[in-house]
């Protein structure tokens, strides 16, 4: 499916996109809490540095980034304060884990459950989205992926429309960098994910 950054956006944010494709989704995978328990102890012994630049990512579209965090700031705060990451299911914990990493926010989602075309846009007035947590999510004048049947992402939080599940067997990464992350770097970021998700949920890169 095409992936395009509305002209708005262009300045601002430098996504990494990843489409992956014949994952076995997991409840858990045991083979995780190995190195999920390992990334929580290096963060509590050596935080990584909070990337500035993901909070002016929002700053440039007019958000306050300490009421609505970036997830990768959410993720990194609740390791610090002594807590677990969250377990969801392999290819979600997988994505938490990277995100946590390399602070910067994720979003994941199940492709078929995407129609059609996806951009990254500003949201328009009044949009939002049923979210994971059954909250609606406004995302009027906040950094949003959509399709054909409007909003489904952002980097703070997601939908359920196109959550991903244990049915899911196609998924779309999004790794919201700010402009200033340079490419070398992301992609370097898209490698480390793929090979944890193949490993981890056998999915695949594709196109």
């Amino acid at each position: 499916m095409p992936f395009t950054v509305a002209f708005e956006l262009e300045g601002i944010v430098r996504p990494g996109v990843l489409w992956l494709d014949g994952a076995t989704v997991t409840e858990a995978d045991p083979r995780l809490e190995a190195p999920l328990a390992a990334a929580e102890a290096a963060v509590r012994a050596h935080p990584p540095e909070e990337i500035a630049a993901v909070r002016t990512m929002y700053k440039r579209v007019g958000i306050d980034p300490t009421r609505r965090r970036p997830s990768s700031e959410a993720l990194l705060r609740r390791v610090r304060k002594g807590e677990p990451l969250p377990r969801i299911n392999s290819m979600v914990d997988v994505c938490n884990w990277c995100s946590l990493e390399c602070q910067l926010p994720y979003g994941l989602y199940d492709a078929d459950r995407i129609e059609g075309d996806v951009v990254l846009r500003l949201g328009r007035p009044g949009e939002s989205y049923a979210g994971i947590r059954k909250d609606e999510v406004h995302v009027g004048g906040r950094i949003t992926l959509a399709d054909r049947l409007g909003p489904f992402g952002n980097p703070t939080s997601d939908s359920a429309r196109t959550m991903v599940t244990t049915a899911t067997t196609r998924a779309l990464v999004v790794v919201f960098a700010p402009i200033e992350i340079e490419p070398r770097r992301l992609e370097h970021v898209l490698a480390v994910t793929a090979g944890r998700m193949q490993e981890f949920t056998g999915a695949a890169r594709s196109g």
